[in-house]
């Protein structure tokens, strides 16, 4: 569930403001998320539990299909969006504040990190947020320590090789790798 005061500034050239009562609200969101997130991966967890715990962050029933291994961190946790049938491997890391989008059966490899806030260049703007979901689409299937950065859409039955840094759109059907990624062919 998108909150809906980030709405307006969710995929648009609008950056969230140094607002007090927005940065407390992220803040007081984040501080609520803590204990659940430290529960999730402090302590022994079952497929069902960890399922559960990922639930009461983001606010959304997911479906039973969905399999969401530990350690598992968000910094936000209530704009993560689960379709079914995946598959999310250890030590993914999410930072979800802009919205991360995963259709149905998407593989996640060990280490990736989901990333959907960046911070503007000019130095008088660099507090303010930028925002900007990530969206991954239908058996796609992303490589360990793969980065997905803030704005990328991963196509359907794309592969993102392990360690990639995607910071552009990848195709349908296409396997990309590197630093920053690069379309190494297309996939039949």
């Amino acid at each position: 569930m998108i909150e809906a005061v980030f709405k307006e500034f969710i995929d648009t050239d609008r950056l969230v403001p140094e607002k007090a009562g927005l940065r407390q609200l992220i803040s007081d969101i984040q501080r609520e998320n803590q204990p659940l997130v430290q529960e999730l991966n402090t302590s022994i967890q079952t497929v069902d539990s960890t399922r559960k715990l990922v639930e009461k962050l983001t606010l959304e029933t997911i479906d039973e299909s969905v399999i969401i291994n530990t350690p598992f961190q968000t910094d936000f946790g209530r704009h993560i969006h689960f379709g079914k049938d995946i598959y999310i491997n250890k030590d993914v890391f999410m930072v979800d504040l802009g919205g991360i989008f995963i259709e149905d059966k998407v593989l996640i490899g060990p280490r990736a990190k989901l990333i959907s806030v960046n911070h503007p260049l000019k130095a008088e703007d660099r507090h303010k947020l930028e925002l900007k979901s990530v969206r991954i689409q239908e058996n796609a299937w992303i490589g360990a320590d793969a980065t997905i950065l803030p704005g990328v859409t991963i196509g359907k039955n794309a592969v993102v090789a392990a360690g990639a840094i995607v910071s552009k759109d990848v195709p349908d059907n296409t396997l990309v790798a590197g630093a920053p990624a690069k379309i190494i062919k297309t996939l039949a």
